[in-house]
């Protein structure tokens, strides 16, 4: 491992820790973001539209910050693997300031637009 892969690895080490933290801190602890959703009540008509958004917001986060670890733990498993900084898709080597904005990009900017384009 290079200098520059040490020094992203460990930036995707710290965005990891501060996510955690993060999610912890939303939660109030150690409580998963299903057991806080389950406490909005949806059956006081009164307060049932807010609380089914506040459900369904608890459930759009979770699935947001899940997809985010994923990222980072794929751009760990590249780290480790050698692959850090090549693009998935064609193999050329991903620019530096690509990274420094996405450290967790595992494609370069001319096939994430074309993937883009195929959305």
């Amino acid at each position: 491992m290079n200098t520059s892969t040490a020094h992203y690895r460990e930036r995707l080490l710290q965005e990891r820790t501060q996510l955690l933290s993060r999610i912890a801190q939303q939660r109030g602890g150690l409580v998963s973001r299903v057991e806080m959703a389950a406490k909005h009540d949806v059956r006081d008509f009164e307060n049932r539209a807010q609380a089914i958004s506040e459900r369904d917001d608890e459930f759009a986060m979770n699935e947001h910050e899940t997809a985010e670890l994923g990222d980072i733990q794929a751009a760990l498993e590249r780290v480790e693997s050698g692959q850090y900084g090549t693009c998935t898709d064609c193999g050329q080597t991903i620019a530096a300031a690509r990274l420094n904005v996405y450290p967790t990009a595992k494609r370069c900017i001319g096939c994430q637009t074309v993937k883009e384009k195929k959305r």
